[in-house]
């Protein structure tokens, strides 16, 4: 359960656009169909979705168990990095969605897990098995998955500790003078466009990036990105807002078309570490650059 007690700031304004801000993941309509269903109260009473907050109440939410899903498992062709009892780590492929959604049930890196195993932690709810983070469809990289709750439970307390290790790779546009920079910027969701995040003081998180050139090119940078925090979007909302946006980005990127061969964003997820859940022992491991990112850098060099 989420329960929150409305300050000031926050008073007046809709208790559905209020929960939608603090959990961005949530559609709006979502949030409303919770609301009709009781699943969300404000002062231990059932409210409507058009209801203004205001200072001290005390709201509840109640998140339902996903409704089972008959999610069938395909055989896929995994990149499987490692594996054992307890975790996944797999190099996903560009173009691949993480888990079922309305409108991609099949196909996704779930259903293909769901072929390769059937002891994926349940913690997540039918919808996510073993999903402990996600990347988004267009990035390619490294991701673990917990085969157990007790694995489940280890990485999340990692990453909500900052105790992970996650590197990525991306072509930005325009060159980067200095040799190193730190993004300490607020993440939230976007007022002007509810499916886009952008730095923000207002209902946001705390979101820090640390980066480094790696090559530099006429009009283009290689950089690593570490992750302190792991906001929706952070890398590629961080790299806009600081002027340089990732090439073939379709929501952050630049507008002008730029003739390199990649479909989707020129972002990797290169590393990642962490400690194994149950012998603590420290793992890293790392993907090499898909062949459309290492074909954007060859062009690159050429100019």
């Amino acid at each position: 359960m989420n329960e929150f007690t409305i300050k000031a700031e926050s008073s007046g304004v809709r208790i559905d656009k209020f929960i939608s801000d603090q959990f961005p993941q949530w559609s709006r309509s979502l949030i409303q169909q919770w609301i009709r269903d009781g699943h969300i109260v404000v002062n231990d009473k059932r409210t409507k979705s058009n209801y203004k907050v205001t200072v001290d109440d005390e709201i509840h939410i109640t998140e339902p168990e996903p409704e089972p899903l008959d999610i069938k498992a395909e055989e896929m062709d995994l990149q499987i990095v490692y594996e054992d009892d307890d975790v996944i780590v797999v190099n996903k492929q560009r173009g691949m969605v993480v888990h079922p959604a309305p409108g991609h049930y099949e196909g996704t890196l779930v259903n293909g897990l769901m072929a390769h195993c059937h002891d994926l932690s349940g913690i997540n709810g039918v919808m996510r098995p073993g999903i402990v983070h996600r990347i988004d469809k267009d990035t390619s990289g490294l991701l673990m998955v917990a085969k157990n709750d007790l694995a489940h439970e280890s990485l999340v307390n990692q990453l909500k500790n900052k105790e992970t290790k996650r590197r990525y790779l991306a072509i930005v546009t325009g060159v980067i003078s200095h040799e190193t920079g730190t993004v300490d910027a607020p993440i939230g969701r976007d007022e002007k466009d509810r499916q886009s995040m952008t730095v923000t003081e207002k209902n946001s998180k705390d979101a820090v990036t640390h980066f480094h050139v790696i090559e530099r090119f006429k009009n283009h940078t290689l950089v690593a990105c570490d992750l302190e925090t792991g906001r929706t979007h952070q890398i590629r909302v961080h790299m806009k807002y600081i002027g340089f946006p990732i090439v073939g980005d379709p929501k952050y990127g630049p507008r002008k078309k730029q003739h390199l061969p990649i479909e989707g964003q020129a972002l990797h997820a290169e590393t990642i570490g962490f400690k194994h859940p149950r012998t603590n022992e420290q793992l890293t491991f790392h993907a090499p650059l898909p062949n459309d990112m290492e074909a954007c850098l060859s062009e690159l060099r050429k100019n």
